[in-house]
C-alpha cells in the first residue's frame, strides 16, 4: 500500500510513500505520521491511498501518531481547494485547517493523579493510621479527589497518601483533565421564544435547506436589534434535532463572550469554543472535544470554520461583512467564503447573517445564487434609533475651535445620566492624540520605519507607530527645533476618555480598544460592568460597534464619522456605512426608544445621510453603480499583489517586471494595473509596491499568476504576497 503524504515543509506537492505492513492498520486518510525526509525525520498527514506508485523506490513511513485521523476527507477536499483559490502551498492551507496545539507534536492531555479508597478501607480498622491517614481516609468516603485538590485541602504532603497505597487502603489512578473555557460559569437556561413572522420565514427558509440534504446559502438581512441570533438558534435546534451539529462564527473575540452565553444557556454544554485568546490546552482539549463528539455546536473567530464537526449540518456566519474574517497570511482566506465552500463539500446550510451585508452578498442574493430572507423590524416592535446628524464645521465655527463633543451630543449624555440610562461613544481611533506638530517649524514625529506618524498614548507617555508596534518616549520639546511649545494634535479612545471626565466628574466612564484588552478576562470585565449598570459611559473603538446587546444604552455617539470615508480605498464608503449603521444599532434595544448622533465634517456624503435614514438597500444601488461603472467587486474579483523589501529601487523593478509579464500571460479581460506604491508605502522597515489585477473570474487570474510566478524569481530580499479577493488596499 502506498500512502500520499503532505509534509509539513512548504514545498507545495505530495510525497508516496510505502506503508510497512505492520503499520496497515493504522493508516488512513487524515492520519498524521512521521516520515523519513532527507537527512531528517519529519510530520505530516496521509491525504491518499494507492495501490502503485511512479517511483520505484520508497521510503517506509516511520510511525503513525494517534490511533484516529485528524482530517477528514472533506477537510482535505477544503484544504485543497483554498490552496488553489488563494495560491497558497497546500501545506499552507493544511496547517491554517488544523490549529496549532494540534499540530505540534508536544501538546497533550492534561492529567492529574486521583485518590479512591479500596474495599481495604473500613471504618474499624481506623485505628491503626496515624492521625493524617486518618484525615484522609474521611475526606475520601465523600469521594473520590485529585491528589493536589487533597493536599491542599487537608494540609498535608504526599506521604501520608503513599503510605496508605502500601497499606492497600487507597488506589492513585491518572485521570484526564478537561480545560474547559467555561468551567465555573454559571448560566442559566433559556427557552425558545415566539418567532414574529418575518422570524418564521426566515426560519423557514433555513429549515428547508437544512431538511433538503443539498445545502444552500440564505442570506439573512435584518436591521439591527431585529433577533437574527433567535432563527440561529432555532435553526441550530432543528439541527440538532436531525442529528446534526453546527458552526456559529463571530468576527471579534469581544463578541464571543456574550454569543456564548446565549448559545450555552439554550444548549448548554453541547457548545464549545473556539478562538485565539483561548490557551493552548483549552483550544486542544475543545479541538478534541468536538471531534469526539462531546460537543456539537462550536462558537468562534475565523478559524472556527475549521472545526471537526462530525455530522455537520449547519453553519452560521454573523457578521458576514466585517473584514476581520480575512486571514492576513498565507492562505489569505475569507472564512466566509470558505464557510460557503465547506457547506457545498458538506452539503449543509450555511447562513449568512447582517443588518449590513457585503456587496458581494447582496448581489449574490439579488442574482439567485444565494436565498434571501428579510427581517425588515426590530423585535417586539421596538423603534429603530432616531439619527441625528452633527455639522462639524458649524460647530467648529460656533466654538472657535474644534471640539470633541458637539452642544447637542454634551446635552445629550446629561440627559441620559440624569434618567440613569448608558452611553456609548465611538471612536475608531485608539491612543490619546494622534500627531505631534510643531507649529514653529512643521516638524511632525513619524515613525522611522513606517510612512505614518506616531500617535500619543498619555497613559504611559509614549509615541506609538500603530502599524509596526514600535514606540518611544513622547518628547518634552520639538525633537527638531527644540521648541518646548508643540502640540499634539486630533482625537484617540484615550482623549475621549480624559475630556468625558472632565464634563462629568460624576460618571462611571469606561474604556475599550486594544490597549485595555491585552489580559485574557479584559473583554468579559468591561462588557460584564457595563451590563450590570456599573458603568454609565463605554468609549470605544469597532469592538463595541456590532453583535453587542445592552437593553439600557439609549444613546450612540459617533465622534468623527469620517475618518474611514476618505481612505485610498472603493470599499471606503461602504465600510463607513456599516460602520455608522451597526454602531448606531446598539442604542435603543431596551424598552427605552433610542437616539444617535453622528458628527461629521461631511454630512451630506451618500454614506452618512444612509446611515441616516438606516436605509441599506438604496445605499446598495447607488454604491453598485460606480462599482460597475468602474469594474470593481461584486463585478469582477480582484487579486492585490503586494511586494515588499528593504530596497526601494529593488521592489519597483520587480513589481514593474512582474507586472509587464503578467500583462503579456492574462487573456484579454483581465485587467493588470502599472505597479504603484502601496497607499501605505513603507511598513516595518520595507517598502511596498502593489500590483492589482481585475476580472470576472478568479481562475482567469490565478492559473497564469502560478505559471508566471514559476518562472519569475524574485531576489531573496524582495517578498511577494499574493491576496485573492483582497478586502484592504492600503
Amino acid at each position: 500500500m502506498i500512502a500520499k503524504v503532505i509534509v509539513d515543509i512548504a514545498l507545495d506537492r505530495e510525497f508516496d510513500y510505502a506503508v510497512p505492513p505492520e503499520l496497515e492498520p493504522a493508516v488512513r486518510v487524515g492520519v498524521r505520521v512521521h516520515v523519513p525526509f532527507g537527512r531528517r525525520y519529519a510530520s505530516g498527514y496521509v491525504v491518499g491511498l494507492a495501490a502503485h506508485s511512479s517511483h520505484p523506490r520508497l521510503r517506509p513511513i516511520a510511525a503513525v501518531a494517534g490511533d484516529r485521523p485528524y482530517l477528514s476527507d472533506r477537510l482535505i477536499e477544503l484544504a485543497r481547494w483554498m490552496s488553489e483559490y488563494y495560491c497558497a502551498p497546500v501545506e499552507q492551507a493544511i496547517r491554517a485547517v488544523l490549529p496549532g496545539a494540534i499540530r505540534r507534536r508536544g501538546a497533550r492531555f492534561k492529567t492529574c493523579a486521583w485518590v479512591r479508597l479500596t474495599e481495604a478501607a473500613r471504618p474499624e480498622r481506623d485505628d491503626k493510621l496515624s492521625d493524617r491517614q486518618r484525615r484522609i481516609v474521611e475526606r475520601l468516603r465523600a469521594g473520590p479527589a485529585p491528589l493536589a485538590d487533597l493536599r491542599r485541602e487537608l494540609g498535608v504532603s504526599a506521604a501520608p497518601v503513599r503510605a496508605l497505597q502500601k497499606k492497600g487502603w487507597v488506589e492513585l489512578a491518572e485521570r484526564t483533565v478537561e480545560r474547559a473555557p467555561l468551567a465555573g460559569r454559571e448560566i442559566l437556561r433559556t427557552e425558545p421564544l415566539t418567532l414574529t413572522p418575518a422570524q418564521a420565514q426566515a426560519l423557514a427558509a433555513v429549515t428547508q435547506r437544512i431538511d433538503g440534504g443539498n445545502g444552500g446559502v440564505v442570506l439573512l438581512y435584518g436591521v439591527t436589534g431585529s433577533g437574527k441570533t433567535e432563527v440561529y438558534l432555532q435553526a441550530i435546534r432543528h439541527t440538532l434535532a436531525r442529528g446534526g451539529g453546527a458552526i456559529v462564527l463571530v468576527p471579534e473575540i469581544a463578541l464571543t463572550p456574550q454569543t456564548v452565553e446565549r448559545f450555552h444557556s439554550r444548549f448548554g454544554n453541547r457548545v464549545a469554543v473556539l478562538h485565539s485568546h483561548l490557551s493552548e490546552g483549552e483550544r486542544h482539549d475543545e479541538w478534541h472535544r468536538i471531534r469526539d463528539g462531546g460537543a456539537d455546536i462550536v462558537v468562534g473567530a475565523r478559524s472556527a470554520v475549521f472545526a471537526p464537526v462530525p455530522r455537520l449540518g449547519l453553519i452560521v456566519v454573523d457578521e458576514e461583512h466585517e473584514p476581520t474574517y480575512k486571514q492576513e497570511e498565507a492562505p489569505r482566506y475569507s472564512a466566509r467564503d470558505v464557510a460557503v465552500m465547506r457547506g457545498r463539500l458538506e452539503r449543509c446550510a450555511v447562513v449568512l447573517g447582517s443588518a449590513t451585508p457585503s456587496l458581494e452578498s447582496w448581489h449574490n442574493a439579488r442574482s439567485g445564487k444565494y436565498a434571501l430572507a428579510c427581517l425588515p423590524e426590530r423585535a417586539d416592535n421596538r423603534r429603530m434609533p432616531a439619527v441625528r446628524i452633527v455639522d462639524l464645521r458649524l460647530e467648529t465655527e460656533r466654538q472657535g475651535r474644534g471640539a470633541i463633543f458637539s452642544r447637542e451630543l454634551l446635552e445629550a449624555m446629561r440627559l441620559r445620566l440624569e434618567r440613569r440610562e448608558q452611553t456609548i461613544l465611538f471612536l475608531n481611533r485608539r491612543g490619546y492624540a494622534t500627531t505631534l506638530l510643531c507649529p514653529r517649524c512643521g516638524h511632525v514625529a513619524r515613525c522611522d520605519h513606517c510612512s505614518v506618524s506616531c500617535t500619543y498614548h498619555r497613559t504611559d507617555e509614549t509615541m506609538r507607530c500603530h502599524i509596526c508596534g514600535r514606540s518611544r518616549p513622547a518628547p518634552v520639546r520639538c525633537p527638531q527645533c527644540q521648541d518646548p511649545a508643540f502640540k499634539f494634535t486630533g482625537v484617540g479612545t484615550q482623549k475621549v476618555e480624559a475630556a468625558a471626565a472632565k464634563c462629568f466628574p460624576q460618571a462611571r466612564i469606561a474604556r475599550i480598544d486594544a490597549d485595555v484588552t491585552t489580559r485574557r478576562d479584559a473583554y468579559d470585565r468591561i462588557f460584564g460592568e457595563f451590563r450590570s449598570g456599573r458603568t454609565d459611559i463605554l468609549i470605544g473603538t469597532q469592538m463595541i460597534a456590532k453583535g453587542l446587546h445592552f437593553p439600557n444604552v439609549t444613546l450612540v455617539g459617533v465622534i468623527y464619522a469620517d475618518l474611514s470615508l476618505h481612505l485610498p480605498d472603493f470599499r471606503a464608503g461602504e465600510r463607513t456605512f456599516q460602520l455608522l449603521a451597526q454602531v448606531a444599532g446598539r442604542a435603543g434595544r431596551g424598552e427605552v426608544a433610542g437616539e444617535v448622533i453622528v458628527q461629521t465634517y461631511t454630512p451630506f456624503h451618500a454614506a452618512v445621510q444612509a446611515a441616516r435614514r438606516q436605509d441599506y438597500p438604496a445605499f446598495c444601488d447607488q454604491e453598485e453603480e460606480f462599482r460597475r461603472e468602474l469594474n470593481y467587486p461584486p463585478f469582477s474579483h480582484l487579486v492585490c499583489l503586494t511586494l515588499r523589501g528593504a530596497s526601494e529601487e529593488r521592489v519597483r523593478y520587480c513589481a514593474t517586471a512582474l507586472a509587464q509579464r503578467l500583462a503579456a500571460a492574462v487573456r484579454p479581460d483581465v485587467t493588470v494595473a502599472e505597479a504603484s506604491p502601496a497607499p501605505l508605502a513603507r511598513a516595518k522597515g520595507l517598502y511596498r509596491y502593489q500590483v492589482l489585477m481585475r476580472c470576472r473570474s478568479t481562475r482567469a487570474m490565478t492559473e497564469p499568476l502560478k505559471q508566471t510566478l514559476s518562472a519569475f524569481k524574485l531576489p531573496s530580499d524582495v517578498a511577494l504576497a499574493v491576496d485573492v479577493d483582497a478586502l484592504n488596499l492600503l
